[in-house]
């Protein structure tokens, strides 16, 4: 029996969400390797091994995945978000 399940990405230009199917029962791990294999569009510099999570909660390749799953690869900040808050503080101070 199969588990269809979505894995979302998001490149500089783009987000890509690719529906999967696997062979229950299936993991994270599993999705990635599916996607991988599948050759679909991702960064020369995109890390699979960067962190996942199934519907925005931070997860372990090792977990078990269920009907309708979304897995989402996150890419690393750019900037550090208290960097940034501080950065727009002072530009609107020099106004």
């Amino acid at each position: 029996m199969g588990v269809k399940i979505e894995v979302a990405w998001a490149l500089a230009d783009k987000q890509t969400v690719a529906e999967v199917e696997l062979q229950a029962p299936a993991t994270v791990a599993d999705a990635l390797a599916a996607v991988r294999h599948r050759g679909l569009p991702l960064d020369a510099d995109f890390d699979f091994e960067g962190a996942v999570g199934v519907f925005g909660e931070l997860v372990e390749p090792s977990r078990q995945l269920r009907e309708g799953d979304r897995v989402e690869l996150y890419r690393p900040l750019q900037v550090d978000p208290k960097t940034a808050r501080r950065r727009r503080a002072e530009t609107r101070s020099r106004r």
